[in-house]
């Protein structure tokens, strides 16, 4: 048996042991991905680095998942140099797979920071300027957070009208009309969830209640004597065209 110290902890690994092996015997945890007890070691992931002295005496980091233990090795698994280089490893293996919920859940067992997941928003705040400046919902602020800034809805405030989903250029905020109810969404994030109005001409569901309600409210100081109808574009089409042929008969 060959004598090691990882992490100031003393144990016997098996002669042409990996340091890897060595640890998971003795419960000590290492990050690793592209490992399996089958299969010669790859170093693929670049995970399971930790801290050894190098020949020269110089400390430097190692993948454990090939270095072989020697007589009074010392291992250090949580160093500043380790985690430095295996938070630059977890965030290289998440450009190519941005959405991997193994590889985040991993990082975050060891804490280590990584990139925020990509959403598909640019931070462009289109959004929230023309709920704040034309709608007057404001329904969505920026917010910072530990993965940088966020759009993020404000509870109870969306009106349903979709006008962010028509003016995001990355088209990353959804408008999903199902059982009766209108659901605006930023990827997984919920906007607004409310229910639809049917229109008085044709039945159909076309707009939220609390959409309807906004324009009244925003309108109501405007000069109109005629009677409020809650109708649907073509239904409106529809009236507008009948009215502007039943204008052009009078006419002759």
């Amino acid at each position: 048996m060959i004598d090691i110290t990882i992490d100031d902890k003393k144990i016997s690994a098996r002669k042409n042991q990996t340091i890897l092996q060595a640890a998971k015997e003795n419960g000590i945890k290492i990050p690793h991905l592209c490992f399996h007890p089958a299969l010669k070691p790859s170093g693929s992931c670049k995970l399971c680095g930790v801290e050894v002295a190098s020949p020269t005496g110089k400390q430097v980091v190692m993948l454990s998942c090939i270095m072989k233990v020697k007589e009074n090795l010392t291992v250090r698994t949580n160093s500043d140099l380790v985690k430095e280089a295996r938070e630059k490893a977890f965030n290289k293996l998440l450009q190519m797979a941005p959405d991997s919920a193994r590889i985040r859940n991993l990082a975050k067992d060891f804490n280590v920071a990584i990139t925020p997941p990509p959403n598909g928003c640019i931070r462009c705040r289109l959004c929230i300027r023309v709920c704040n400046e034309i709608v007057e919902a404001k329904a969505l602020r920026m917010v910072k957070t530990e993965h940088g800034n966020m759009v993020v809805p404000e509870t109870g405030r969306c009106i349903g009208c979709g006008t962010c989903a028509n003016l995001c250029p990355t088209k990353v905020i959804k408008v999903v009309d199902q059982d009766n109810v209108r659901t605006v969404s930023i990827k997984d994030e919920i906007i607004g969830q409310l229910p639809l109005a049917r229109c008085e001409g044709c039945g159909k569901l076309y707009a939220t209640s609390n959409f309807l309600k906004h324009v009244e409210d925003v309108t109501h100081s405007h000069t109109d004597t005629k009677e409020h109808h809650r109708l649907c574009p073509s239904c409106i089409k529809l009236m507008s065209n009948r009215a502007q042929t039943e204008k052009e008969r009078i006419k002759k």
